[in-house]
Order: C-alpha cells, then sequence, then structure tokens
C-alpha cells in the first residue's frame, strides 16, 4: 500500500496541483457561505476559532455556532461573540445529541446553498474558503462536498510531531490516490464544505454514527454526488498530546470506519460501486491485519526457539516494511512542504512506523466490539471533550 499510496501522490501532484494555478479572488462573484462550527465544552478554543473566521476576507458569509448542551462555560462566550459579531448567530442545544445532530440543526438555520464545516478548534487560511467553493464550480453540478487541509499548529511534543508527520504524509497520500480513484475514504470532518442539495438528497448525517464525516462521505458517493479534496484549502487544528487523549481518538476513527464497513456492506456486491470496492476492502484487510500482527507477535514471542527461521524472516519482513515507509514518508513530506513547512520533521518520521504501528494495531482491534455494539444498539451518536493538546503555537 506504500507504494501504492507514493504511486497516487505523485500521479495528483502532476495532474492536480500545478505551480501555475493562480486564484482570482476579484474576478469571480463568489456565492454567500454559511461556516457551521459545533461545539460542546470548548471554551478555552472557540473564542480564537470565531474570532479567524470573522476576519476572513470571504465577502458573503455567515457563522453559525451550534452549542450542544456544554456543560462549561462554552454558551456564554458564544453569546458574548454574536454580539461582537454581527454575522454571528447562536443556537442553543439543551441536549447533547452529537456533532452529527448539531450539524443538523446549522443546516436548518443556513442561508446559504454551501456550508463550510469547521471544528472549533480550527483556524482557517484566509484563502481556503476560496478554494473550496472554486471546486464547486470548476468541476459540475455532481460535486457534493470538497475537503480541505488539515494542518497541525501544536507542535512541542514527540505525539503531536508523530501526528505531524502523519497528517502532512500519511493521510495527504491517502487522499490524493483515493481521488484519482474516484472515491474518498472520508472527507475531514475539521473543515469540509458541503453543497445543501447534496446533503438533503442523501438524508442529511447519520446522527447514529460515532463519526459523521466518513459517514456522510460513504452516503454522498454512494448517490454519486463527487468528493473532492482540496490541499490548498489549509486548516490549521489542534491535536491530542496525551497517550489517553490520542487512544481516544483513534479509537473513535477505527469504530467509525468499522460502522461504515458494517453497514454499507453491499457496495462490494454492486458494480455500480464498483469505485467503493478497493476502499472497502482496504479497511476490511486492514482490521484483519491487526488481529493477524497479534498472532504472529505473541508466536514469536513465547515460540521463537522453536521457529527460528519464521523470526528471521519476519525480521527482515520488517524492516523492508519500515525502510518503503520511510521513502513514503519522505515523498509524501516533500509534496506537502509546498504548502506547509513540514519537511524538517522527517526526523520525528522515524517514529512512526516503530509506535504507530503498534498502537493503531490495538486501535483497531479495541475499536471492532464497540463497532458491533454501536450498530445494534442505535440512537444518537454523543461525543465527549476531546483532547486540544497540551499547548498552542
Amino acid at each position: 500500500m506504500a507504494l501504492f499510496w507514493m504511486a497516487g501522490s505523485i500521479l495528483f501532484l502532476r495532474t492536480k496541483e500545478p505551480r501555475n494555478d493562480t486564484l482570482d479572488v476579484e474576478g469571480f462573484e463568489w456565492p454567500m457561505i454559511s461556516i457551521l462550527v459545533p461545539c460542546y465544552n470548548e471554551e478555552e478554543t472557540v473564542e480564537e476559532t470565531v474570532r479567524n473566521l470573522a476576519g476572513l476576507s470571504y465577502p458573503k458569509k455567515e457563522i453559525i455556532l451550534i452549542n450542544d448542551g456544554s456543560t462549561d462555560g462554552t454558551f456564554q462566550i458564544l453569546e458574548k461573540l454574536s454580539q461582537v459579531y454581527e454575522n454571528v448567530r447562536v443556537i442553543q442545544l439543551l441536549q447533547n445529541r452529537g456533532k452529527a445532530n448539531a450539524l443538523q440543526v446549522g443546516l436548518f438555520a443556513s442561508r446559504a446553498e454551501y456550508l463550510v464545516c469547521v471544528d472549533s478548534d480550527a483556524l482557517l487560511s484566509d484563502t481556503a474558503p476560496y478554494y473550496m467553493i472554486r471546486q464547486f464550480f470548476l468541476k459540475g453540478e455532481r460535486v457534493g462536498a470538497v475537503t480541505g487541509n488539515p494542518c497541525i499548529r501544536n507542535r512541542n511534543t514527540l505525539l503531536s510531531r508523530m501526528q505531524l508527520v502523519e497528517y502532512a504524509s500519511i493521510i495527504g497520500a491517502i487522499k490524493r490516490t483515493q481521488r484519482l480513484l474516484g472515491k474518498v475514504m472520508t472527507v475531514s470532518g475539521v473543515v469540509v464544505t458541503f453543497r445543501k442539495k447534496a446533503l438533503v438528497d442523501v438524508g442529511l448525517w447519520d446522527r447514529d454514527m460515532i463519526t459523521e464525516d466518513i459517514a456522510v462521505s460513504w452516503k454522498l458517493q454512494k448517490r454519486f454526488w463527487d468528493v473532492r479534496y482540496e490541499p490548498r484549502a489549509l486548516c490549521w487544528m489542534l491535536v491530542p498530546e496525551t497517550l489517553s487523549g490520542i487512544w481516544k481518538q483513534r479509537v473513535r476513527w477505527a469504530q467509525g470506519g468499522q460502522e461504515v464497513v458494517l453497514r454499507h456492506w453491499r457496495v462490494i456486491f454492486s458494480w455500480k460501486q464498483r469505485r467503493f470496492w478497493p476502499i472497502y476492502l482496504e479497511q476490511v484487510i486492514s482490521t484483519i491485519w491487526a488481529f493477524c500482527w497479534l498472532f504472529v507477535t505473541v508466536l514469536l514471542v513465547f515460540l521463537s526457539d522453536e521457529i527460528q527461521d519464521l523470526f528471521i524472516w519476519f525480521t527482515l519482513t520488517s524492516f523492508t516494511l519500515v525502510f518503503i515507509s520511510m521513502i513514503q514518508l519522505f515523498i509524501a513530506l516533500l509534496i506537502e512542504s509546498r504548502y506547509n513547512r513540514v519537511l524538517k520533521y522527517y526526523f520525528w518520521a522515524a517514529w512512526y512506523p516503530s509506535i504507530y504501528w503498534m498502537v493503531n494495531s490495538a486501535v483497531v482491534m479495541a475499536a471492532v466490539p464497540r463497532a458491533i455494539k454501536s450498530r445494534l444498539k442505535g440512537g444518537y451518536a454523543v461525543w465527549s471533550s476531546p483532547d486540544r493538546g497540551l499547548k498552542k503555537v
């Protein structure tokens, strides 16, 4: 898969990311956008986010803040901000019903056809809305969503720098390659723009899915709405800097991917949905791989004397995989450095295959019973206050 992602990234770069592409802000009649910001216990970050959004140069915009039953001082901060900025409105929900439900309420209140969904810890680059909206007009009426490019702004710890490498290389490479295949596993929930008509066509977000961004991506593409990736739409976000924080986040992501696999399993038997097959199979095989990794590791630890040849083969294979992974990380960081100064963090990439693979395997296995339970149980998929990192820079 590393070779696959490398080839896809380079091909996307050569065909979809020309260096001479200029953004003509003045020569286009930009449509109105509604910026939706769902909030749950975000008193530490939401004010900075709203000030950033209000200061964007995009000419026609409204900002809708949805407080999803916060138990801290979030609502008081939102009320104050709505009095400071004329284009800011606040919706107060008394009970925590999850991000998907909050976004739906925001959609009902919105006045625009294009909805820019932003997390409450995110800071958008000034050109991000222009680049995302432009995709809807360049690529035609079937574009249902355009996902932006998340960038990490807290870079002080080992965990945050490992995630910086991941976001800048792994996630970017996968999205570029999947876009060439025609289907994207998921939009980035931290920054994405939707066509309202497309959301209404697919029944809006699934409020019983733990990751609303993955779920709505599949719903849109199953109805043959196009999902685009715009690497120039930069969004600066905070990531967890504690082991417990990153564990909770990654189990949630893995659970969301598995829930989608369980809900949309029929795509594998539909010729019309054949472009989903590589993404679907990659998800299934990745889950199986995690359990196989555990089995082989336990086998080598307890039976290394009896299967010495297998141990040698396993070591050589691991070295080869890590070597290829480092090449992939370098190429992906080199591509991403066109927009974000990340190449200097390549040293921290060495920690990625040695630590993250083991953690990711455990995450996938921990998420399996949760995904099955959630499909049987149903109901609102509520959220908890995320880990926004120890420091901001």
